[in-house]
């Protein structure tokens, strides 16, 4: 496979990275570890309200990557997912290699990796692979796949909040396993999660944790969960156990690609955001520089700027501007 940019990070950023390459025409293949786009937006948060973006009074997370999506859309980007990027090689052109198998030659690669590799953190739970991405999910890519089933949902943060409110909507029952009575989410959220509950559409499970899985040939049946307080045992008949105790974040291969890094960020040229290694640039909460601020609208300029410096370097010449109302929209087809 061959294409003009390989962009790591299918977060907000790394998905707009898209957009504005498609607008200079050039294109695009996209890497996430996760299983789904969105980055911490749709792994941590779906339903978190975000104030500061631009023309957006509110919008939830996942509102604004289903609209980075369809904006850039047109220009049809590749999506490489539950893929990590473990070397990129350096000839003429890049080569950029997946743990997965996965090859993409490309002229260019922005690194758009949030705060760095996501992975997620497992219950200490016995013979927990054998049910991972078969009855026990740490991410959710189709709602639909949950249709009038039961599911045991395990944290106590804004995703499992945010999560229990969407699923409820299509899923059987909606058992929610929490150390605590307190949930780490809004007050709106939490009002949400009381009236699900009075209709006995969900149920919460407190102050319990996971204790057992109870299945069979990666598929559960049940779990069982112990009272934090009185040791006692609960047996939950379950079709699917979702844990979001959040996810680990590292830098992973990205500390072998001979990139110069700064306390766990990646060192930039503010003015072209480049990285010290010639045609590899990096954008959003992952890039470093003096005056550096940490938010999405940040990343989104970061990510213009980089790509009109990729164009220059990579066609020889500097960009034609041109403002995006005479230019308009026109999808370029990757290979």
């Amino acid at each position: 496979m061959e294409t003009d940019i390989v962009i790591i990070g299918a977060g907000p950023v790394g998905i707009f990275t898209a957009f504005q390459a498609g607008m200079l025409d050039m294109r695009c293949h996209i890497i996430d570890i996760l299983g789904q786009v969105g980055g911490q937006c749709t792994a941590l948060y779906p339903e978190k309200p975000i104030y500061d973006i631009p023309g957006y009074p509110v919008i939830t997370a996942q509102k604004l990557i289903e609209q980075l999506m369809e904006q850039a859309s047109p220009f049809e980007p590749v999506y490489h997912l539950n893929q990590r990027v473990e070397k990129i090689s350096d000839n003429e052109s890049f080569n950029v290699i997946t743990n997965m198998g996965t090859e993409v030659k490309c002229k260019a690669v922005v690194i758009a990796a949030g705060n760095g590799m996501f992975e997620p953190n497992r219950p200490p739970l016995g013979g927990i692979l054998e049910y991972e991405n078969k009855s026990i999910f740490y991410s959710i890519n189709k709602i639909s796949n949950f249709q009038n089933k039961t599911i045991v949902i395990a944290g106590g943060g804004d995703s499992a909040a945010d999560w229990t409110i969407e699923l409820s909507k299509v899923a059987k029952k909606i058992y929610v396993i929490h150390r605590r009575k307190e949930f780490r989410c809004t007050p709106e959220t939490r009002n949400k999660l009381e009236l699900l509950e009075d209709s006995g559409k969900i149920e919460l499970v407190v102050p319990y944790q996971l204790h057992e899985l109870v299945g069979d040939d990666g598929q559960l049946s049940a779990v069982i969960v112990k009272n934090i307080t009185t040791q006692e045992e609960r047996k939950i008949s379950t079709n699917f156990l979702l844990p979001f105790f959040g996810l680990s974040m590292n830098l992973g291969p990205i500390n072998g690609w001979g990139i110069t890094l700064e306390h766990g960020r990646i060192v930039v040229n503010p003015a072209t955001l480049k990285t010290s290694r010639d045609r590899i640039y990096a954008i959003g909460d992952i890039a470093t520089y003096s005056g550096k601020l940490k938010l999405i609208l940040n990343g989104f300029a970061e990510s213009a700027m980089a790509c009109y410096d990729i164009y220059r370097v990579i066609h020889n010449s500097p960009v034609n501007f041109q403002y995006s109302t005479s230019k308009g929209v026109h999808g370029k087809k990757s290979e």
